[in-house]
């Protein structure tokens, strides 16, 4: 699946719990695992937690011919360009987390 075949990324996003947009907001910063769970004070194994039911609330399955990673970070993108947008056209936003 790409990002292009996800009907509503936003929409997606709306179901991750505050904790793992955090996590997303921290990959697509390029942090490994590892990094993650030192900033947020938790094990890379919590990390982990979070990065699979990331991953599966934004219908991203295993496939060896994607990358989940980067298939979210690009909904995480896709996202907060969309409310950037709205926010530029003097429109009220909330956000979506």
């Amino acid at each position: 699946m790409t990002v292009l075949e996800m009907t509503r990324p936003t929409e997606s996003l709306a179901f991750l719990t505050a904790r793992e947009r955090d996590v997303l907001a921290l990959v697509a910063e390029g942090d490994s695992n590892d990094r993650i769970a030192e900033r947020l004070d938790v094990t890379a194994r919590t990390v982990e937690t979070h990065t699979s039911r990331i991953f599966a609330k934004l219908g991203l399955n295993a496939n060896p011919a994607t990358h989940r990673r980067v298939l979210a970070v690009l909904a995480h993108l896709e996202a907060s360009a969309s409310l950037a947008s709205t926010a530029s056209r003097g429109r009220p936003t909330t956000p979506i987390w």
